[in-house]
């Protein structure tokens, strides 16, 4: 029996359909098989990806543990966001110092404009012109030439620092702070606050204070879900996450503005004669311009500077305490800086810039206080503007890049004993310094790297070598004189710092 006409029809109509078919099949086959394949990675659920799998509070614990499984470089999904976590040193120069072009732009992050932060830091914003005028803004007062001028106010700083900590060590915690706040609040607004409850000084720990603890990963996450939170009415359930990014925000608008008018009137009130800050510089130069360029201008110089005294205050303070937690559970490691210091300065004197070549011992102390406990242990996110292929595997444009740090300094290879607090790993047989030094993870890499790097390792050195010339960390005790045990608590969201009555020391003069 013969098809019907309409059965020919039907057939006739259905072969190019069917070459149609045939065609794209081949050519995603043949196409699936030309492109490199993803980088290795847990199995991931449907629509949730791996966001089951994660420890949202530590998410790095379960990378560095996934390192073991997956090696340098594999993929996780979150939700609807593909992440390349990097768990080496290599592979992260490879892809974001030599390729920078691509690994330099940053992903979405659903907390950052409604909690304000995009108002304070350009460290979250796009790789795009506004970020290039903020970074230039902030590497003309912070490239590595211009941050030697800072290195007598640092010292004279750590200093001041050092008369708190005796007269008062409850509070050293207090003391770190306004050490660190008081150096960038120099720097950038020619601004010299007072020793202790400075109102400035107030307005940016409330900031970070606030900040720090409530733009949370799992509060980006949830954002990320259900925009809608944002919208709800104040009196509706669910409603307490938009009450905290007002709060929030209003707080970040504070540490922009108040300080930036300070400066503003201090440049009136001296004719503008005089004028060294960061801010004075740029608004001297600002004058020059154009007016239609003038109010991005001043937007990029107010958000460059507020980046430059968050990042100051938060990171310095949170290593500080990092280094004093190690002094009190490795005594020996105090011991031996202190005798490495008397023998190289004697005891006339403190320490200066001049003599840090001469300190191998204490500089390894502040390598290794950097690699211990690394406050941003994933760095801050990168993204990719294009696809790239490294290693055979394929790398597709937009997915999130996340440099492990706290893999890198955990690494048993490279840091035998990795969890112990040893600076004796950064030096050779001879005691002279090798060349591992993990600045060159902790502060970033590639374009997106932090700029104020070599201020922020200059603050932090003399900071560390004026304490350990002048007064002993040691455990706190009981009346009846037994040490105190202790568990140092640590509060983890952008950056993982330590509770600050976490560390139950006492302090003493050093003994002269």
């Amino acid at each position: 029996m013969f098809p019907s006409v309409d059965g020919r029809l039907a057939i006739l109509a259905l072969l190019p359909l069917s070459l149609v078919v045939i065609t794209a099949l081949g050519w995603f086959i043949e196409n699936r098989q030309r492109k490199p394949r993803l980088p290795p990675g847990p199995v991931q659920l449907p629509l949730l990806g791996n966001v089951l799998s994660i420890d949202t509070k530590e998410p790095w614990l379960t990378y560095t543990k996934w390192h073991a499984a997956y090696g340098d470089l594999f993929l996780v999904r979150i939700l609807d966001q593909e992440a390349v976590v990097i768990n080496s040193q290599h592979v992260a120069e490879a892809l974001m110092d030599k390729r920078s072009r691509i690994y330099s732009d940053r992903p979405y992050l659903a907390t950052v404009e409604p909690f304000g932060w995009s108002a304070v830091t350009f460290g979250f914003t796009g790789y795009n012109d506004e970020w290039r005028l903020s970074r230039r803004l902030f590497h003309q007062t912070f490239r590595p030439s211009s941050a030697l001028k800072f290195r007598p106010m640092q010292i004279s700083r750590a200093r001041d620092m050092i008369v708190n900590l005796i007269d008062d060590p409850q509070h050293y915690h207090s003391h770190f702070a306004t050490f660190s706040s008081s150096i960038g609040m120099s720097v950038i607004y020619d601004y010299q606050p007072s020793a202790r409850d400075d109102p400035l000084v107030k307005i940016v720990e409330n900031a970070l204070t606030v900040g720090l603890d409530i733009a949370t990963p799992e509060r980006a996450i949830l954002l990320k879900l259900f925009p809608f939170l944002l919208k709800l009415p104040d009196w509706c359930w669910g409603s307490s996450i938009k009450r905290d990014a007002r709060i929030s925000t209003e707080h970040m608008n504070e540490m922009r503005d108040l300080p930036f008018q300070c400066a503003q009137q201090h440049m009136v009130a001296n004719s503008f004669l005089g004028q060294s800050s960061m801010v004075a510089e740029n608004l001297q130069r600002m004058e020059k311009q154009d007016e239609a360029s003038k109010p991005m201008f001043e937007t990029a110089l107010k958000q460059a500077a507020a980046a430059a005294v968050l990042g100051s205050y938060e990171t310095t303070s949170s290593t500080l305490m990092i280094f004093a937690l190690a002094m009190v559970l490795y005594p020996d490691v105090q011991r031996r800086a202190q005798a490495e210091i008397d023998l190289v300065i004697g005891r006339d004197r403190l320490p200066t810039f001049e003599d840090r070549a001469s300190l191998p011992y204490v500089e390894s102390i502040l390598r290794e206080t950097f690699r211990w406990q690394p406050i941003l242990p994933l760095g801050v996110p990168h993204a990719t503007s294009s696809d790239d292929t490294y290693d055979g595997y394929f790398i597709p444009k937009g997915a999130t890049i996340m440099c492990n740090v706290w893999a890198i300094s955990r690494d048993e290879k490279r840091y035998p004993d990795a969890s112990r607090f040893v600076p004796e790993r950064f030096l050779d047989v001879n005691g002279a310094l090798t060349g591992d030094d993990p600045a060159g993870y902790i502060f970033g890499l590639g374009r997106r790297a932090c700029p104020g790097r070599y201020s922020g390792d200059a603050s932090v050195w003399s900071a560390i070598v004026t304490m350990l010339a002048t007064v002993d960390f040691s455990s706190a005790k009981d009346g009846q004189g037994k040490v105190i045990d202790f568990t140092p608590q640590f509060i983890t969201g952008i950056i993982r710092y330590l509770f600050r009555h976490s560390i139950l020391l006492s302090l003493t003069v050093a003994s002269l």
